[in-house]
Parts: structure tokens; C-alpha cells; sequence
């Protein structure tokens, strides 16, 4: 994937100019004032006041620029560095908040995390159109789990590859509700810059990277995932 650096011409041509208009108008100025102190009259000396404080102006606004020049370099090399970083995900598997995920191969996963014990967990898996194709029921312990679906629906169908969402509804053993919250898991395809935050390309579907709660390797064999609800 070819990713494109930071463009600033626009504003690096500007502030180059700037400084040059500044540098040519600086040396005129030196440049008179030499003069003027050298031609002066000695009975009637030049006010060098005024001068002294277009000097101390000039030299303010150069270093205005010389700092500016510098927080802009320091912006570059930043914003680049960041891109390395999120370049880096690239091939690497991610979790991050969600319900969707993608099924591909025969597998599509998602990881939970129910905030107590689940005595009756309600599974539902919808398609792209929202409609059901799976459910399961179940319980959960309290904590992380995994959930691993096949792509084989209720009534037996194999269901095409594509993008499904999870949910998870459960209650305890009072028959309050547990809250279980949901993340979608895939590989990295792909990052896009074009948008004020770089965004992760997990298969068919987009994750904000701020949305990215966990990143591992992929491993090099896998071996066949088990749910963590109990039947």
C-alpha cells in the first residue's frame, strides 16, 4: 500500500518568502543606516533612537520565523512518525469496539466482556440486511470471552462471506440485566489518511483508531476456536 507524506509546500514556499523579504529588507536597512552614520554631520549627530528600535523590530520578527520554521519541522516529523506507527498495524490482528465483523474463510470472531455473571445469555447474529440468521443461548463468566462463529445459521444454511453483527443480551440469576459489551476482531488490510484521523481497513468494514482496544500477531497456524458460552 503506498502511502503519500505530509504535504506543506503551501505553507513552507509561504514562509520562505517571508523570510526572504525579510532578510533582503533587514540588509537594506543595514545597509542605510551605515551609510547615514558615515556621512553624518559630527556637529549635528543622527538620533540613532528610531533606528535602534526598527533594528530590535527586525530582529523579533527573524525570530519569529526562525520559530515558526522550527514548530513546523517538529509538526513534519511527528505527523510522519505517527504514520509509521499506524503503518505498523498493517498484517496484524485488532480488536476494537463494535458489533460488526467479517466473515471470511468460514470464521468470523468477536470478543465480549460481561460486566458480571451471565446466568442467561442470549446470542443473536444478523447479516448486513439485519436480518437473523443465528442465535445461541447460554451463560458467561464474568469478564473477557470469545465468541468464534462458523457461518452456519440456525436452520443449517452456510451463509455467504461477508459482514454480520454480534449482540449479546443477558440477565442474571435475579433477572437483572449484565451488560456485555462487544468487539469485532480482524486483520489489518490497509490505513487511510485521508480523513483528520487515520483509519484502519479490517476487511470489508472501517475501525477508528481510537476505537482499537487490543493488537496481537497473527499466528502462523490456528487452531480450531471454541466458544466461551456455556450451552
Amino acid at each position: 500500500m503506498a502511502v503519500s507524506g505530509v504535504s506543506g509546500s503551501n505553507g513552507a514556499s509561504t514562509l520562505a518568502g517571508s523570510r526572504s523579504t525579510i532578510a533582503q529588507n533587514f540588509d537594506t536597512f543595514l545597509s542605510i543606516l551605515t551609510t547615514q552614520l558615515k556621512n553624518q554631520n559630527p556637529l549635528d549627530p543622527l538620533d540613532t533612537n528610531q533606528f535602534t528600535q526598527q533594528l530590535v523590530q527586525f530582529t523579533g520578527v527573524e525570530q519569529q520565523l526562525k520559530t515558526n520554521q522550527f514548530l513546523e519541522a517538529l509538526l513534519l516529523n511527528t505527523q510522519n512518525a505517527s504514520r509509521s506507527d499506524t503503518v505498523s498495524y498493517i498484517g496484524k490482528q485488532v480488536s476494537a469496539s463494535g458489533k460488526t465483523s467479517e466473515l471470511k474463510g468460514g470464521s468470523a470472531g468477536w470478543n465480549y466482556n460481561a460486566s458480571a455473571q451471565v446466568a442467561n445469555a442470549s446470542v443473536t447474529i444478523k447479516n448486513a440486511a439485519g436480518n437473523v440468521v443465528y442465535t445461541q443461548q447460554g451463560s458467561l463468566n464474568a469478564g473477557p470471552g470469545s465468541f468464534v462463529w462458523d457461518g452456519v445459521g440456525s436452520d443449517g444454511t452456510q451463509y455467504p462471506e461477508g459482514l454480520y453483527s454480534l449482540e449479546i443480551v443477558g440477565t442474571n440469576l435475579s433477572g437483572n440485566p449484565v451488560k456485555v459489551s462487544t468487539a469485532s476482531v480482524g486483520v489489518v488490510t490497509a490505513v487511510d489518511f485521508s480523513g483528520s484521523e487515520p483509519v484502519l481497513t479490517v476487511g470489508r468494514y472501517k475501525v477508528a483508531l481510537k476505537d482499537v482496544t487490543d493488537v496481537s500477531l497473527v499466528a502462523a497456524t490456528t487452531t480450531p476456536a471454541t466458544n466461551d458460552t456455556d450451552d
